[in-house]
């Protein structure tokens, strides 16, 4: 079958269009024939092996243990395994599996649940990760409560238009945070208000600070993203880019924890779990009308090694898909 193949780390020069033996589900697993594959921000990490902290974890040291990149996926289910007893061959489903960039994906059972009715296939594979990684960073973090003000940073990205629409679907005052030329995308979310970082500092609105920061952004300091806040205050950090090659932007998740006992301010990092249970949350949401991807840009897989070699040096509108 065909498939974005990388037998090495490094920049998207190490990404090909290949092909590879087509997966056999096994006992308990599903076997997905493949309609559409997101980007999550964690493919970048995974393409470069940084943060070097990555390999130690497991995920392969001199090249990745998985050679198809993609985690998010939607599909139809193709076969099933010995003891499956929630899909048969044809349902649509969508989740959490690893290598989605091929024309087939196998993973257990329990890492699916039905395509949510009202969706595509390309807007369902958009929501897995990063819809998961908002509802934690906000529900479980950062425990927001209906009348807070939130403020969400790099909200036209893959998590933070997922961020925006729950903290409004919680009851929250949202402020978005992004470009310019994104605004409008942001406001059309649900947005109350946004910043627009190339004209408006976060701290300038200090009369009026925030409950509740969720940073997926990874590019301001914690002191300066501490202004922003209430004295009691919440910070996520979601992720985190830039850094050293060991630790990446990990570093200033681990000094906003090792600071947070000493300060009333709640300092968090965010390490998402990919729980079924919170992809159920996420698809009722959606089926209610309250949660909508927003995906900025779908490519088919024989175009997608260029595609992504172009979203390297850009930043995404939503999230980018690859169809089949």
């Amino acid at each position: 079958m065909k498939a974005i193949v990388q037998d090495g780390y490094g920049s998207s020069d190490v990404l090909r269009l290949g092909e590879v033996d087509k997966p056999t589900a096994g006992e308990g697993e599903v076997l997905v024939r493949v309609h559409a594959a997101a980007v999550d921000a964690g493919f970048w990490h995974l393409m470069t092996g940084r943060p070097y902290l990555l390999r130690l974890m497991g995920f392969g040291f001199r090249a990745p243990k998985v050679p198809v990149r993609g985690r998010e996926v939607s599909g139809s289910v193709e076969a099933v395994g010995a003891g499956v007893t929630r899909f048969r061959p044809g349902d649509e489903v969508f989740g959490f599996c690893e290598g989605s960039f091929a024309e087939y994906t196998c993973a257990p059972e329990d890492r699916f649940l039905p395509k949510p009715v009202n969706l595509t296939h390309e807007q369902a594979a958009a929501v897995p990760i990063s819809a998961v990684t908002a509802l934690q960073a906000l529900r479980d973090a950062g425990r927001v409560r209906p009348g807070q003000r939130v403020l969400v940073i790099g909200a036209a990205g893959g998590v933070g238009t997922y961020a925006v629409q729950l903290a409004k679907a919680f009851g929250a005052h949202v402020t978005g945070v992004c470009s310019t030329a994104k605004k409008d995308l942001v406001r059309a979310i649900g947005a109350d208000d946004v910043i627009d970082y190339a004209r408006e500092d976060i701290t300038d609105r200090a009369r009026n600070p925030y409950d509740l920061i969720v940073d997926t952004a990874g590019n301001r300091t914690l002191s300066h993203l501490r202004r922003a806040l209430t004295p009691r205050g919440t910070l996520v950090i979601v992720g985190g880019e830039g850094g050293g090659r060991w630790l990446g932007g990990t570093d200033r998740v681990l000094r906003a924890l090792l600071l947070s006992p000493f300060v009333r301010q709640r300092l968090l990092g965010l390490f998402s779990a990919e729980r079924q249970e919170d992809l159920r949350t996420l698809s009722e949401l959606v089926e209610a009308g309250k949660v909508t991807p927003v995906v900025g840009a779908t490519h088919p897989l024989g175009e997608a090694v260029e595609a992504l070699r172009r979203l390297e040096k850009t930043h995404a509108r939503g999230k980018t898909v690859i169809t089949m």
